[in-house]
């Protein structure tokens, strides 16, 4: 987990005086590593009582074609590119920018499948 509260050194290298020890509304939660596999979705309660969707696993992505202006569902074969970090390819982590090999070619995720619980994807031409 990862604490997001304000940080405890001021940008002089001084330190602030604390009013308020850390709180757990400060904690972030885990990062998703959403894989390629059989589809896994859960369900996350987030603040306000609201809820995301987060993709665990995905099979198929949602690849438009710019050309053409059509959709469709295309099975993800791996990932051949990222440019977040460069370990996520020997790991098959399915991230925003992410380029995958698909059945109809190349495309790169435009949206974030750990927070909106689909991957959708552009081809590359």
């Amino acid at each position: 987990m990862l604490w997001q509260g304000r940080s405890v050194r001021q940008p002089t290298g001084g330190r602030y005086r604390l009013r308020l020890v850390k709180r757990r509304r400060e904690i972030g939660s885990a990062p998703t590593d959403s894989h390629i596999g059989k589809d896994r979705r859960t369900i996350v309660r987030i603040t306000g009582g609201n809820t995301k969707v987060r993709t665990m696993r995905a099979e198929y992505a949602n690849v438009a074609d710019p050309r053409t202006g059509t959709v469709r569902k295309a099975l993800i074969e791996t990932v051949e590119e990222n440019v977040a970090n460069p370990n996520y390819v020997r790991r098959n982590l399915l991230t925003k920018g992410a380029v995958i090999r698909t059945e109809i070619g190349r495309a790169r995720i435009v949206s974030r499948p750990g927070q909106e619980g689909s991957i959708n994807a552009v081809l590359i031409p």
